[in-house]
């Protein structure tokens, strides 16, 4: 194989949106068509018989994810248009065999992808003895958001066999090229595709990329590590990070007091603290650091535990803001100083520097568990906490979120709905 292929992944659950989809990355030139395992799961083998009716020129990959019954289902899908076929390099030997035969029958070939293959070169080999057309080298979704890369893999099976071998997992216009360096024939592109406002540009600068080997920028941001929470949070909404959490996170009754525009993102350094007792708060500031929010449990208190004064020295040390499950006073200061600030109440009345409670503690916050150094976002919906642990996925997958709406977005631009681009109907429960 001397050219090197691309491939779109439609890894979409409705078939109008794939075609579409489909349409707008042939029109960029895009080589392959794949029938992602989500539309084969939603829309079944007619879906693969739509892409072959409207694209006969165009080789149809059906990503089956096959671990059983592998004969049938290659007969299925080739039945049904498909050329290339994909099944899993966790299945059995007899599996494959089959798999094989079936494509021998009926005149298909066979892709083996080799995600979750715990010796994936050492299984390459053996699947390249077995007469399979094609090795993947995958790295899941999943996996992307905690920062799984294919290019290490990549490189040691494209060595070991002498049959091409794809590539797929969070590729994109910048990063083709380097699997193609690391001996990718066939380059899958999922995200960075069908997710762009603009696909025929998206998919036009991946076959750039790939044909001239330099990377091409991408309207799709990559997926970050633990050193880039910070840009990565500021980059979404805290509906997006909620969505991305399962609606996990997200604070009840805070609410926010800041100008149109402002954000807050931070590490949490935690307060708590009784009615009215603004001595922790205001001495939490001491021990906080540049970057942190402080965040205060006052018992969703209404005698104020926080003002202007506590602000400004916040202000003086870059800290980026605070959220009191309590009360606030000096709103007006507050909001003309530009200091991000979220709370249950406001109450000009302030109580005493009594000095009861603790800093650092696990404390809860608008009905959520809140330790030193979760993440803390908060925007004009709200604020959402993300526990440390589970920062960088939950940044990705917010990116993530976001991108898929800014698509969406798009389509109901072109003179959609939300209810049709979703299909809202089909999914109702019944």
């Amino acid at each position: 194989m001397d050219k090197v292929i691309t491939q779109v992944a439609l890894d979409l659950a409705d078939a109008p949106r794939a075609l579409q989809i489909a349409r707008e990355s042939v029109d960029g030139g895009i080589d392959w068509l794949e029938a992602g395992t989500p539309l084969i799961k939603s829309e079944g083998m007619d879906f693969i018989r739509q892409l072959k009716a409207e694209f006969p020129d165009h080789p149809i990959v059906a990503d089956m994810k096959t671990l059983d019954v592998g004969g049938l289902e290659v007969e299925m899908a080739t039945k049904s248009g498909a050329e290339v076929i994909t099944i899993m390099g966790m299945s059995e030997d007899q599996t494959i065999t089959e798999d094989l035969k079936s494509a021998s029958q009926y005149g298909s070939k066979v892709m083996v992808d080799l995600m979750g293959v715990k010796d994936p070169v050492s299984r390459a080999e053996q699947l390249a003895e077995m007469g399979v057309h094609y090795l993947c080298v995958h790295v899941s979704i999943d996996e992307q958001m905690v920062g799984g890369n294919p290019m290490e893999t990549l490189k040691g099976v494209s060595e070991a066999v002498d049959i091409p071998v794809a590539v797929a997992g969070g590729l994109n216009s910048e990063t083709a090229p380097l699997a193609v360096e690391n001996g990718a024939s066939i380059i899958i592109v999922g995200g960075a595709i069908i997710k762009a406002a603009d696909v025929t540009k998206a998919t036009r600068n991946i076959v750039l990329s790939v044909t001239e080997l330099k990377p091409v920028a991408s309207e799709l941001y990559k997926k970050y590590g633990p050193e880039e929470l910070f840009e990565a949070f500021t980059k979404v909404s805290t509906p997006n990070i909620a969505d991305a959490m399962h609606e996990q996170g997200s604070m009840s009754g805070i609410q926010p007091i800041l100008n149109h525009g402002t954000k807050m993102v931070g590490r949490a350094i935690t307060v708590r603290t009784m009615d009215g007792d603004w001595a922790k708060p205001v001495e939490a500031v001491d021990k906080a650091e540049k970057g942190d929010v402080i965040v205060i449990d006052a018992g969703k208190g209404d005698i104020a535990v926080w003002g202007e004064l506590a602000s400004w020295s916040c202000k003086q040390k870059g800290i980026t803001g605070v959220v009191i499950d309590g009360a606030i006073r000096d709103v007006d200061e507050i909001l003309d100083m530009d200091f991000p600030a979220f709370a249950r109440h406001k109450r000009s009345a302030a109580g005493e520097p009594k000095g009861f409670g603790e800093i650092g503690a696990d404390i809860v916050c608008g009905g959520q568990p809140v330790k030193d150094g979760d993440w803390i976002v908060g925007d004009e919906t709200g604020v959402v906490v993300v526990p440390q642990k589970d920062a960088v996925e939950i940044a990705n997958r917010a990116l993530d979120v976001m991108e898929r709406e800014n698509r969406i977005r798009e389509e109901i631009q072109r003179g959609s709905t939300l209810s049709q681009v979703l299909n809202v109907e089909k999914w109702e429960k019944k």
